[in-house]
């Protein structure tokens, strides 16, 4: 038998989650049909909130086809403006390249669609804040994926941050290792800066995401050094594919961040938090509160964060609550547009520090 402390609640994750209910099916358009968009499909039909209808690729597929894969009736289109014209979408699910994403979400927006959509976000903050802004100018809401907010590790490490087993937190660490070689699918648009950015940018995100979902507090600045493997699976990127940021709070916190691309390894997403109470080490924990031997640490049973696979990703956890917030006329929890740029405002801070050669770089 499972104990908790004293007022603890286990996080969500360990129990069955009930799903929405909802009267209202919303019908979705995926721009885009690569590998992330089957993921997608996959996921938003399982919710049984929403069904995907409608498909833009710019390689003609057939709907006798693609409706067989993906169950129920999917009109394939040649043309994003033309899949947007269309009255029975109400939801975008944007899954194409990176570059690609701004026009794309702003135009959605104009369209009167809500949208899903993949990160990065785009290419600058300055796009980033047009996605922004013509979201809320149409009254439209948005979801970007960081489904790692909700998945089984992240939601068990903020679970016992709210609890206060940790205390007041004063340094955490979430790392991000995942070689993206040619072994893997995104590698061949990854390489280039057009579509893959920076090591941050491209992947890194989920873990700098997951360590302002951890650290409480404004940002002061962040600093960031970059570097790039010498194996030629990598020789290929246009950018720095390693970089270590810092981040330092307003109130005194210090976090840092590594995002690693051209690892030879398995797949690792790493949380290291300490506080005044306790220290959290990915599945392990050590808390004063808990009055346990300090020389050992607690195993806790989470799901951890494990796979760069995107069918491994909990993408249907988060897309139910976007279908039911939708439902309800209220923002997307966790992973808002407006959640989301204060993500990517130190995300591109820290790639301005790593060009600079780590000169502090002040957020807004």
């Amino acid at each position: 038998m499972d104990f908790l402390p004293p007022g603890a609640k286990a996080s969500s994750s360990a129990y069955p989650k009930l799903r929405p209910m909802s009267t209202k099916k919303y019908n979705v358009g995926i721009i885009g049909y690569g590998w992330a968009a089957t993921a997608h499909i996959d996921a938003i039909n399982a919710t049984g909130l929403a069904q995907v209808t409608a498909v833009y690729s710019s390689r003609p597929l057939d709907e006798v086809a693609l409706s067989a894969r993906h169950g129920g009736k999917i009109k394939a289109y040649r043309s994003v403006d033309a899949l947007l014209a269309d009255p029975d979408v109400q939801v975008v699910d944007i899954t194409s390249y990176p570059s690609q994403h701004c026009e794309q979400a702003v135009a959605a927006a104009k369209a009167k669609k809500h949208i899903i959509l993949e990160k990065p976000m785009a290419n600058s903050l300055e796009e980033v804040q047009r996605i922004v802004d013509a979201a809320e100018k149409n009254g439209v809401k948005g979801c970007v994926c960081f489904e790692l907010r909700f998945s089984g590790q992240m939601e068990s490490t903020k679970a016992i941050i709210d609890q206060g087993l940790l205390g007041e937190l004063h340094y955490g660490e979430v790392d991000y290792y995942h070689g993206i070689g040619p072994w893997y699918g995104q590698y061949r648009w990854n390489i280039g800066k057009k579509d893959g950015g920076s090591a941050l940018l491209t992947a890194g995100c989920h873990a700098l995401d997951g360590l302002l979902m951890c650290m409480p507090g404004e940002i002061d600045t962040v600093s960031s050094l970059s570097t790039k493997s010498k194996s030629e699976y990598f020789t290929p990127y246009e950018y720095d594919t390693s970089a270590v940021t810092i981040v330092k709070f307003k109130n005194g916190a210090v976090g840092k961040c590594a995002a690693i691309v051209d690892c030879i390894q398995p797949y690792y997403f790493r949380t290291h938090l300490m506080g005044s109470h306790g220290s959290l080490l990915d599945n392990r924990l050590h808390s004063s509160k808990l009055k346990s031997d300090k020389s050992k640490w607690s195993t806790l049973s989470m799901k951890m964060c494990d796979s760069g696979d995107v069918s491994d990703h909990p993408y249907q956890s988060q897309f139910e609550a976007f279908f039911k917030a939708l439902a309800e006329g209220r923002e997307m929890p966790l992973t808002s547009f407006r959640e989301a740029f204060r993500t990517f405002q130190v995300i591109f801070a820290a790639d301005r520090s790593a060009a600079e050669g780590g000169r502090p770089v002040k957020v807004a």
